[in-house]
């Protein structure tokens, strides 16, 4: 089976610009455009190249922390979501603490 360079493909058919913010790319620079599949699927790779953008490193890299972020972000069911962000809450005892400072005042 015959690999297919799809950088190089997606190089020669798309411009060298970068799909997110705008900046283009020439000469030793365009080491730092990258193909970013659309949906995420590395082996869809048609020739046309209708999967592929082309991204600068900071983009690509924004784009996929974007994904991995959102796995972490509480879900709009959250009640039955198991994962919490955090486990540490800062004012969990201030209402009792609050309360016994009320009660030790008033006995004075």
């Amino acid at each position: 089976m015959k690999k297919i360079d799809y950088r190089n493909q997606a190089l020669k058919i798309l411009p060298w610009v970068c799909a997110s913010c705008g900046r283009e790319f020439s000469g030793k620079k365009i080491r730092e455009l990258t193909v970013h599949h659309k949906d995420h699927n590395y082996k869809n790779n048609s020739p046309d190249g209708s999967n592929w953008e082309l991204l600068c490193l900071y983009c690509h890299d924004n784009e996929h922390s974007r994904d991995l972020d959102a796995e972490w972000l509480p879900t709009h069911n959250s009640d039955n979501d198991k994962r919490t962000t955090t486990r540490y809450k800062a004012f969990d005892k201030l209402n009792k603490l609050l309360s016994e400072k009320k009660n030790s005042e008033s006995k004075k």
